[in-house]
């Protein structure tokens, strides 16, 4: 395991992505790994063993007063960008219950390149490139 960085400590990320303090029971899930994290102090635990890991959100929706949606993007530190969406629920402004979906670079197949278009994303728009990128 390596330690957590001191720019984070491995604890701030998650909060510095949906904009609220976590509740001290909050859940984390990873649907794509089958995978829970429970409580405000192992997230910290697992985010601590990413040092490299820069990040930086990309828009942020509240909807009503439970719920949040992030858009975000980062680097583990291997310069590929892996654009992100987190959902929190929220109880008393705190995040009790979060849910990651991580999409991993991939390009267009050929047989679908003549269906689509180029979506256009500027580094500093909603998906960010590595020089908007920072740690957390």
């Amino acid at each position: 395991m390596n330690e957590p960085t001191p720019e984070s400590n491995g604890r701030t990320r998650l909060a510095y992505i949906l904009g609220v303090p976590l509740a001290p029971e909050v859940e984390r899930q990873w649907p794509q790994m089958g995978e829970v994290v429970r409580g405000s102090k192992l997230i910290g635990e697992v985010e601590g063993n990413f040092p490299e890991l820069t990040l930086e959100v990309g828009r942020r929706l509240r909807l009503d007063d439970d719920v949040i949606v992030v858009e975000w993007t980062c680097d583990y530190g291997d310069g590929r960008l892996y654009r992100n969406v987190t959902i929190a629920e929220l109880r008393d402004g705190r995040a009790v219950r979060v849910t990651d979906y991580w999409g991993e670079p991939t390009s267009t197949p050929p047989w679908r390149r003549p269906l689509t278009a180029r979506l256009d994303m500027p580094g500093d728009g909603i998906w960010k490139d590595h020089d908007h990128l920072g740690h957390h």
